[in-house]
């Protein structure tokens, strides 16, 4: 049933906070995370009071529902549990619509699925919305019956950089997207070695190249002086921590396969500026080359979201 408070920015925050991994409350202060969570659930709200932003999203995805049918929701699920669930679209594709659990007042729990789902389906079932998505600290696999989606591998920019590299690698600043078509080549190669690829994990855009290039914080990766991939992080908040997200890590196919893949994420950090961030980015749970390389390196998985297919309960 929908609740008849919604909560603040600051509310979402401090139940965000409470959700999120123990090992990354020490990476910066309790009062900038709570203040940068409250900005990144600003959207949420503006997302659940909007009508004019719910008649953009209508519009844009030729839906025949009325613009209050795109409102999030904050919704009462269990007599300790609220949560803000909100309808969303698998890149932008009207054909592929979920349900996202935003936010919750606690972490959620197995026995707390059933009922998110059923809340999904009475609040979006106009959409026939096919999963719900949650995030959760919990490591992958902890909730039986979801399928995986992406983790968030992090660590303290500071913490990275002391580690050896190979003399063989180095890296320099990127300074255009000239190599741009030689990653997309590494990348389909990738995905003709391994199918299920395409569907976890995808290149940059040349848009974000060039923005990341223009920040300083796009690196090429050299084999004893020949371009051999790219490195590159820009300055965001994620998981309310001042970070620096990983845009691209990248091999091409002749430097794969002898453990350089763990050495980018040292080689990165110590390039970056900002020493007080955390680097920081996404792996899809079953993408295991990619996310072993990152553990190597010494991130740590802070969590990640899953999806529940809601055929599977509701029928």
């Amino acid at each position: 049933m929908t609740s008849p408070t919604l909560p603040p920015a600051s509310a979402l925050a401090l139940f965000s906070l409470a959700a999120q991994h123990p090992v990354s409350l020490g990476w910066c202060s309790e009062s900038e995370r709570l203040a940068n969570l409250a900005d990144e659930h600003a959207f949420d709200l503006q997302l659940a009071t909007d009508l004019e932003l719910a008649g953009e999203r209508a519009q844009r995805m030729s839906s025949a529902q009325p613009p209050e049918a795109f409102l999030n929701q904050w919704l009462s699920a269990r007599p300790d549990l609220e949560a803000m669930l909100s309808i969303r679209f698998e890149g932008g594709n009207p054909e592929k619509p979920f349900v996202d659990v935003s936010a919750t007042t606690r972490p959620v729990l197995a026995a707390d699925l059933p009922v998110l789902l059923a809340l999904a389906q009475q609040t979006y079932g106009v959409f026939n919305p096919q999963r719900l998505r949650f995030w959760s600290s919990a490591e992958a696999g902890a909730f039986a019956g979801t399928q995986p989606d992406m983790r968030v591998l992090a660590a303290p920019v500071n913490q990275l950089r002391d580690r050896s590299t190979p003399l063989e690698l180095s890296l320099r600043p990127t300074l255009d997207t000239s190599q741009l078509e030689a990653a997309r080549e590494a990348y389909a190669d990738v995905d003709r070695l391994h199918p299920a690829h395409p569907a976890q994990a995808r290149i940059l855009s040349e848009e974000d190249l060039q923005e990341t290039v223009d920040a300083g914080t796009m690196f090429d990766v050299l084999r004893n002086g020949e371009w051999v991939g790219y490195a590159g992080a820009r300055a965001e908040t994620l998981c309310g921590l001042p970070a620096y997200v990983v845009q691209e890590l990248l091999l091409i196919p002749s430097a794969r396969g002898k453990g350089f893949g763990a050495f980018l994420t040292p080689m990165l950090a110590q390039q970056l500026p900002e020493q007080d961030r955390v680097l920081m980015g996404t792996i899809h749970a079953e993408n295991k080359g990619s996310l072993q390389a990152a553990l190597r390196a010494g991130r740590h998985d802070i969590g990640g979201r899953s999806w529940l297919p809601l055929p599977s309960v509701l029928t």
